[in-house]
């Protein structure tokens, strides 16, 4: 039997970057500023262009030309090497992202608990389909492949922050108070900001209330580990290791 694959970009993912070419004057300074201090964390210019797309990011909320001609200039690299590698990562938007960025997993664990049912009532709750940002402008809905929370699936994730457990009616309540301007306090993590000031976090430039009160793994997380050493287990190799 002959099997036949199509290759490709997922149907809600844009093909190419569209947006401003270049920067104003006063932005692009304010901007350099900001990638001197990133670049100096590290040996070599190259190694910061990660941060550096998040950073360009957090000016327009997605990457655009002028953003991408920037992180070229700023570590040696061409345009087409730059695009390259943002269109490699699906955290790097390529169209205009609303305050929260909304992203149902769909892959398999989640899917089994209900993660298919919660997309499809979001959909239906915003009126809108997956890539696509509510008239507001405050909600832009994606799907996920995989955002490594299986053990609380289903997950919804706001501007990378998780919201474990989910049920499609408390996503519908979840989009609504983020419609209202009451972000709800993430299961984990941070507390919620717009999403380009999440890209400046990321960029290594957050506001001190950005990490104020973060939360950290929840039982279900570490529930192997526990019982690991309630059973004196030891993996080969690390016995007598702490």
């Amino acid at each position: 039997m002959t099997v036949f694959l199509q290759l490709g970009p997922k149907p809600d993912e844009p093909h190419g970057l569209s947006g401003r070419d270049s920067y104003p004057t006063d932005v692009r300074a304010r901007l350099e500023v900001d990638a001197e201090k990133i670049i100096a964390r590290y040996p070599h210019a190259r190694s910061a262009l990660l941060p550096l797309l998040h950073l360009v990011q957090s000016e327009d909320g997605y990457l655009t030309p002028a953003g991408i001609e920037f992180c070229a200039e700023q570590v040696g690299l061409t345009s087409a090497q730059v695009t390259a590698v943002a269109t490699f990562y699906s955290m790097y938007r390529r169209t205009p992202t609303g305050e929260y960025l909304v992203g149902v997993c769909t892959n398999t664990l989640c899917a089994i608990m209900g993660g298919d049912a919660i997309l499809e009532a979001l959909q239906d709750h915003l009126g809108i389909h997956a890539g696509q940002t509510t008239d507001d402008g405050r909600v832009t809905l994606e799907h996920i492949e995989c955002n490594a929370a299986c053990d609380y699936a289903p997950v919804v994730m706001v501007n990378w922050e998780f919201f474990d457990n989910q049920t499609p009616s408390s996503a519908r309540d979840l989009v609504d108070a983020l419609r209202a301007g009451n972000p709800p306090v993430p299961t984990r993590g941070a507390p919620l900001c717009p999403f380009r000031q999440t890209a400046r976090t990321l960029a290594g430039l957050p506001e001190p209330q950005d990490l104020a009160d973060a939360r950290t793994l929840g039982p279900a997380t570490v529930a192997g580990l526990k019982t690991a050493h309630e059973k004196g287990m030891v993996a080969h190799g690390l016995e007598g290791e702490d």
